[in-house]
């Protein structure tokens, strides 16, 4: 039981929360954009079967490439891997095991989920050298994650669609947005490093300017997604909320206080990713009554 814990805290499991809502929202709008319908039951299962394995790999997979970044980080010195808590073979054996749950939960899906899985795979083990070569790692981060709301969709409909594309695309703007935010507490030590980020690329001033784009570029996207989806004005409410939401966010860091960004990291993004669910969700179930 010691162990599962250290594997729970590797992964940061109580973070699942900021994909997962997408994609049952995914999921859910699917359904009722092409049949008019909930999922069932099976489709539920499955997609949150993947969702697990997927951003188990993901995460481990990420503790695992940048162990020996992280040992040098006083931030993060303190991790399972670095600290030997758990080994690097018990991690590889993780790995597999969460991208072998994701290959079944991909098949009993639809084909067309499994044969775009390793499309996914690639993102999720290409994410983690991102930083060693390129800024727009965070871009690549939120690309990554938007794929769980058009895999949802795929799973669903079997196909690609506008609205599917939209959603996606907003989940990517966000994720890259507030993982800025994130990369601005490691600056000095990315630039030692030689390490690449926005804030490290361009400074914290203009990479907290770029996540506020982003976060109006996920605004943009969701407003978008009713020109194809029949939704109505609590969709439009939970919007609303979620730009307040995103709003609040970056009101509360500036380039001179960074001390509340755990609270616009983690509490904040956590919050909007539960409105998001909880207002499209009513939207559709009033919409299927």
């Amino acid at each position: 039981m010691s162990k599962i814990r250290l594997f729970l805290e590797m992964i940061k499991f109580e973070h699942t929360i900021f994909a997962l809502p997408y994609a049952y929202i995914g999921m859910i709008m699917a359904s009722f954009y092409k049949n008019g319908t909930w999922p069932g039951w099976d489709k539920f299962f499955w997609i949150t079967m993947a969702m697990v394995g997927a951003r188990s790999a993901a995460m481990a997979l990420n503790r695992l490439i940048d162990k020996r970044i992280d040992a040098k980080n006083p931030r993060t010195a303190d991790r399972e891997l670095p600290r030997g808590a758990i080994s690097g073979l018990e991690t590889v054996g993780f790995i597999a095991v969460s991208f072998l749950l994701l290959g079944v939960s991909a098949w009993m899906l639809n084909p067309l989920c499994f044969y775009l899985m390793p499309v996914a795979v690639f993102f999720l083990v290409v994410y983690s050298y991102t930083k060693r070569f390129t800024w727009a790692c965070h871009l690549v981060l939120g690309i990554t994650d938007g794929l769980a709301p058009l895999g949802a969709w795929i799973a669903v409909t079997g196909s690609f669609d506008i609205p599917g594309l939209l959603l996606a695309g907003a989940v990517a703007a966000w994720i890259a947005a507030f993982d800025i935010i994130y990369a601005c507490q490691d600056v000095e030590f990315d630039r030692r490093e030689g390490l690449y980020s926005i804030p490290s690329r361009f400074g914290i001033a203009e990479g907290l300017w770029i996540s506020r784009a982003l976060d109006v570029l996920t605004i943009g996207l969701f407003l978008l997604i009713p020109l194809y989806v029949s939704l109505g004005t609590i969709y439009y409410v939970g919007v609303a909320a979620v730009a307040v939401l995103l709003a609040y966010e970056h009101l509360i860091i500036s380039p001179k206080d960074m001390s509340r960004i755990d609270i616009a990291f983690f509490k904040v993004n956590s919050i909007v990713a539960t409105v998001a669910f909880v207002f499209t969700f009513t939207d559709i179930a009033l919409r299927l009554l």
